[in-house]
């Protein structure tokens, strides 16, 4: 059973007791959920074979009508996500520094459904005096350039990883907003100049894209088979090309690109597609 999948469970209790109200917001947990598993994978930093330092330390932005639905919930909610990122590095075999955190911020930038996620690599022993007092939600804290990662700056604790780049100007919002150039990711294969390869994974295999076109879905006739009941018969359709794109084709259910519930969206090596119950991941390498 898939991480996500886990967490979802986990939270039905709650859904259908304390949260019930607050979880009909546009932002879903399992979309914060699915944006701090792609930030782990996005600022993944390999020290050597055996070690993938991932960020240990969290802030979700959101827009002020979702802040206030869920930020009285806050502190378990950022339980119950941390544990679901503890989860994954597991599964993927992710390290961190220091204790996960999740924090809720307001961002008074954003509209409803639209979210932000930031992240840095905190160690355990200098946790205490890195952090600074906190800014007011939405704000930058002190010493830290406006959009950037909002934290105060500080000297990298002794032996950490290099902390994260800020965002580039026009980074969109409501999804991961940050994502590092394929070359710098761990799972992307290095450029040799050669023609770009294509593939996904499913539950660890992979399927090779030898066409322009790929349909995903239930039936026998789709060209990726996905036996999964929340998928239709033709569920999606994956197109190669600069960039790679993917296509809703009708389905019940719809997809999830990188967090956002969408028709039509941009592929990049690393993205997460949600089908039905499924975890699909779009990846793409030169040579």
């Amino acid at each position: 059973m898939g991480v996500l999948k886990k967490f979802e469970q986990r939270l039905e209790g709650l859904v259908n007791g304390t949260f019930a109200k607050v979880f009909k917001s546009e932002v879903q947990p399992v979309e914060i959920a699915g944006a701090l598993q792609r930030e782990c994978d996005n600022n993944a930093t390999i020290w050597n074979r055996d070690r993938t330092v991932v960020p240990n330390d969290f802030i979700v932005e959101l827009s002020a009508p979702d802040y206030e639905r869920l930020s009285p919930y806050s502190g378990q909610l950022g339980d119950e996500l941390a544990g679901m990122v503890r989860d994954y590095a597991k599964q993927q075999r992710y390290t961190f520094m220091g204790p996960i955190k999740v924090n809720l911020e307001k961002a008074d930038d954003l509209d409803t459904g639209l979210y932000r996620v930031r992240s840095r690599t905190l160690a355990s022993s200098s946790s205490q005096q890195a952090a600074a007092p906190a800014a007011p939600p939405g704000r930058p804290g002190p010493g830290s350039a406006p959009g950037g990662y909002g934290y105060p700056q500080s000297a990298p604790p002794a032996g950490a990883p290099p902390m994260p780049p800020a965002p580039p100007p026009g980074a969109r919002p409501g999804g991961y907003g940050y994502p590092q150039p394929a070359a710098q990711r761990p799972s992307a294969a290095p450029a040799s100049g050669g023609r770009t390869r294509y593939w996904i994974e499913i539950n660890g295999t992979r399927h090779q894209i030898s066409r322009p076109t790929l349909v995903l879905g239930r039936s026998t006739e789709a060209d990726v088979r996905i036996d999964d009941p929340g998928v239709s018969r033709r569920h999606c359709e994956i197109r190669t090309g600069t960039p790679s794109t993917i296509q809703d084709l009708g389905s019940t259910n719809g997809i999830v690109v990188d967090g956002q519930h969408t028709t039509r969206a941009t592929l990049r090596d690393g993205s997460r597609i949600v089908v039905g119950s499924t975890t699909i991941i779009y990846r793409q390498a030169e040579g």
